[in-house]
């Protein structure tokens, strides 16, 4: 155990004086002559959960220009994902040869959030000591990738399956760069699925030594449009609430910083010629967001929140999804003084805690059956859950989404509740 202990010192030490792009790789060569294993590759959730791709190992020399996603949908790779367990096979593997030889698939996981999937082929089937340094190289793998990842698109290349817009890179940037978070004290894990056209929606987390800070906002309008009002919106959302000011502070913030900017285009407008002003009417002029600001005290969990005209949370308690119909105030940029309230939100350990966007109301059907997913996904992780709404109503909508649907999950849990249905397999409606 003491020499496993200092080959993993080793390990890490290794890839940290590898160059960025080439840490993994790195790691992936020394685990598999540790293990005496024929192939070792890495490969990486993309942004929608919804596929993989190997980064390293024979499949990935040469290095193709485009991400090749292998779907997870009914493999061996989302049972991994979801469940958080290794998957361990032996035999022929399919359309590999290999016969007698061993399959091992282990999650890359930090906090919650699934990284990736490390995936072997062994000589033998692993015993307890080995499984041990497979779980324990994993995680050396999710510091290596979160680490590296400031210095090379190298990872994000992997997680974009397709070619992101203007507006959605902007948007992309906006977002944090977990989707899920998981202390021991709770869970937050969110999901964003855009309209073809981009809408402007974000969320985002964060935690200070006494609370956690929540966000979610909508930016009217669409495209390059949207993404900026939103830029703007986040923008002082984050530099407000890391000067240190209150709830009611960053509302404040973020609307003067949209009414600012709402003044100037406007100004702009009037300077236009008739034929512009009917073009910029055309094409979407208001310039506004709705948003929810929530605080939730790390020791006590009392809640307090700023409701800017957007769209009320559902919670669910005992089984029970329930709407909480908070005071609703003017959206950001909307009037001069617009008078937002500090208001207290009853959050109980146990309770799950749903903000969302009016993107994921607007397909027929989808307002009832978002309660009704909520109920049936009590006992999955909140990272699952989220997938699940978001896909969910991109199904209902026939792939083809007018407005962005987000959601973000807040799990409150009672001490020593496990959760026992996420590494359920989603096959569909």
């Amino acid at each position: 155990m003491a020499d496993d202990r200092a080959w993993l010192g080793e390990l890490l030490t290794s890839v940290e004086s590898a160059p960025p792009e080439m840490a993994v790789s790195v790691l992936a060569r020394l685990l598999a002559i540790k293990l005496a294993a024929t192939e070792v590759s890495f490969l990486i959730t993309d942004h929608g959960g919804k596929a993989v791709v190997r980064l390293t190992g024979a499949a990935a020399e040469g290095g193709p220009e485009h991400p090749r996603p292998i779907q997870l949908r009914g493999s061996d790779y989302e049972q991994v994902v979801r469940s958080q367990q290794v998957h361990v096979t032996s035999g022929e593997r399919e359309g590999k040869g290999g016969l007698g030889l061993v399959q091992v698939i282990a999650p890359v996981s930090d906090r919650g959030d699934a990284i990736g999937l490390l995936e072997l082929t062994v000589p033998v089937r692993p015993d307890r000591r080995t499984m041990q340094l497979i779980v324990e190289a994993t995680h050396v793998l999710a510091y290596v990738v979160i680490t590296n990842r400031r210095f090379t698109d190298l990872y994000e290349w992997g997680r974009r399956t397709t070619r992101l817009s203007l507006a959605a890179e902007i948007q992309h940037r906006l977002l944090p760069d977990s989707f899920t978070c998981e202390t021991g004290r709770f869970i937050v894990a969110g999901a964003l699925e855009p309209a073809a056209d981009i809408g402007g929606d974000t969320f985002d987390y964060t935690l200070d030594r006494h609370a956690l800070h929540l966000s979610l906002t909508d930016a009217m309008g669409h495209d390059v449009q949207a993404a900026l009002v939103a830029t703007m919106v986040v923008g002082a959302l984050r530099n407000a609430r890391r000067a240190g000011g209150s709830l009611l502070d960053q509302a404040q913030d973020a609307h003067q910083a949209v009414a600012d900017y709402s003044d100037r285009a406007h100004q702009a407008f009037a300077d236009q010629s008739e034929r512009v002003r009917r073009a910029i009417i055309r094409h979407g002029a208001q310039v506004m967001a709705t948003g929810q600001l929530l605080r939730i005290s790390l020791d006590t969990g009392q809640t307090t929140f700023v409701n800017a005209g957007h769209v009320c949370p559902l919670r669910l308690r005992d089984g029970q999804v329930e709407e909480i119909t908070p005071l609703a105030d003017l959206p950001f940029g909307v009037t001069p003084n617009p008078g937002y309230r500090l208001q207290s939100l009853d959050l109980r350990q146990g309770d799950r805690l749903i903000l969302f966007t009016d993107g994921m109301l607007e397909p027929p059907g989808s307002e009832a059956g978002l309660s009704d997913l909520i109920q049936q996904t009590s006992d999955w992780h909140p990272r699952d859950a989220v997938r699940l709404f978001t896909e969910t109503v991109l199904q209902l909508s026939n792939y083809g989404l007018r407005d962005d649907a987000t959601v973000l999950c807040l799990d409150w849990p009672a001490p020593n509740s496990p959760y026992t249905g996420h590494c359920q397999i989603y096959s569909g409606r």
